[in-house]
């Protein structure tokens, strides 16, 4: 038996709906009264919802708009009022038939089918509609996902797609959610890198000023400062754009606040006191860059995405055992012993996460050979660390630093462009 719930518009009419709908054989389960047709339906579960409403308002029209979002069933509403913009109304609201002057007993059982018809046939063409839009909207990943995989590694886009259809066929998923999980491990893997690169570029900062103290005829101290600061800049403008304020806004805010303090640090005249000063905003730049890495690291594909945190990790700290050896040389006393300390550490943490490197997985034949030349340029920096008692060591020290740096950078590179950190 079709069963029917009333909706109770609270107005008094003549017609007994409920008795007309009990003599034409069908099954009245219940009454909601305004504000609660949703719960009801939900409740109760009928084939057809009917009220007769002589006079409908837009609290009527919203309140079936907000069943056929939450809870879609077929409505019929009878109503004496002809107005073109209440019946526009009313099929924007999703009600199946809107029936103006038209209410007779005789007709319930065929306006009722009606209702249920034209409601399923309007549930199937929206289905149909959303699957192609789901179909459109995967074709689009695709062809995005396909594009990183070119860059990324080089191939054709004939190898590419191979590459996504194998992914798919192993994980049992569409294309296009292989897709969507490569451009996520893309757009992580880039802010890992990016943030990562600011904890380098805050102590690289450091040591382009120390440096400009030691040997003030250095020419190429204040390029480096200038470069360090754009790149700061540049680093933090992109992850602005591209990372969701709501999840990252607070850490974003964090590194912006470090930055200006140390920004205008580094605009002031510079002298061998004002080095430590720097230093101290650099460390609360570095603090508040590793905390919006790790945050990164872990919203992607954890997995795949650390050894880009490692590797971009190498990068800040062939920088900061060079800074800290210059300062150990540019400050006295304890300071100095402090920093000779400092540097012990890091040479300690750098070593130990080259050999986390070398075991990783995510590993190919010119990954294996960049890090057995980071190994011999990281011989270098210790070497020079050990020899810079002058301006001449001071520069070897920068030289050798910048080029394990520049190995860093090439190697944090290749693994964000690796085809196991993009396909997961």
């Amino acid at each position: 038996m079709t069963t029917a719930l009333l909706l109770d518009v609270g107005r008094s009419s003549t017609i007994d709906l409920a008795g007309d709908l009990a003599a034409a054989g069908i099954h009245v389960i219940g009454a909601a009264a305004r504000g609660n047709l949703v719960r009801e339906v939900s409740q109760l579960g009928p084939d057809v919802v009917l009220c007769v409403a002589h006079s409908p308002d837009e609290a009527l029209f919203a309140e079936f708009a907000k069943l056929a979002e939450i809870a879609p069933c077929p409505a019929i509403v009878f109503t004496n009022d002809p107005d073109a913009t209440r019946i526009e109304c009313a099929l924007g609201a999703g009600i199946a038939l809107y029936v103006v002057n038209g209410y007779a007993a005789g007709r319930l059982r065929p306006l009722i089918h009606a209702a249920r018809t034209r409601f399923e046939h309007d549930r199937k063409l929206r289905s149909e509609l959303a699957e192609v839009t789901r179909r459109y909207d995967e074709r689009k990943l695709v062809d995005r996902a396909k594009g990183i995989l070119m860059r990324a590694r080089q191939v054709s886009e004939e190898e590419a797609f191979a590459v996504l259809r194998a992914a798919s066929m192993h994980s049992n998923q569409r294309v296009g959610q292989v897709s969507q999980q490569v451009i996520a491990a893309a757009h992580y893997a880039d802010a890992v890198n990016r943030a990562g690169k600011l904890r380098m570029l805050s102590q690289r900062l450091v040591k382009a000023c120390a440096l400009c103290v030691l040997d003030p005829a250095a020419g190429s101290t204040a390029a480096q400062i200038a470069d360090s600061v754009g790149q700061i800049e540049a680093n933090i403008a992109a992850l602005a754009r591209s990372l969701s304020r709501p999840t990252f806004g607070d850490l974003l805010d964090g590194v912006a606040a470090a930055w200006a303090a140390l920004k205008a640090a580094v605009a002031q005249p510079l002298a061998a006191a004002r080095v430590a000063s720097i230093d101290a905003l650099a460390e609360g730049l570095l603090l508040q860059a590793e905390q919006l890495t790790r945050q990164l690291e872990t919203a992607g594909l954890v997995t795949t995405l650390h050894v880009i945190n490692v590797s971009g990790r190498q990068r800040m700290l062939s920088q900061r055992h060079a800074k800290q050896a210059l300062l150990a040389l540019l400050l006295g006393g304890a300071q100095a012993a402090a920093m000779r300390e400092q540097m012990a550490a890091t040479a300690e943490t750098f070593e130990d996460a080259m050999r986390q490197l070398a075991a990783a997985p995510l590993s190919t034949p010119e990954i294996g050979s960049l890090l057995a030349d980071a190994a011999r340029a990281w011989d270098d920096v210790t070497r020079a660390a050990r020899q810079a008692r002058s301006a001449a060591g001071a520069r070897s020290l920068d030289a050798s630093s910048d080029a394990l740096l520049a190995l860093f950078e090439t190697l944090t590179d290749r693994y964000e462009r690796s085809m196991q950190v993009l396909m997961g």
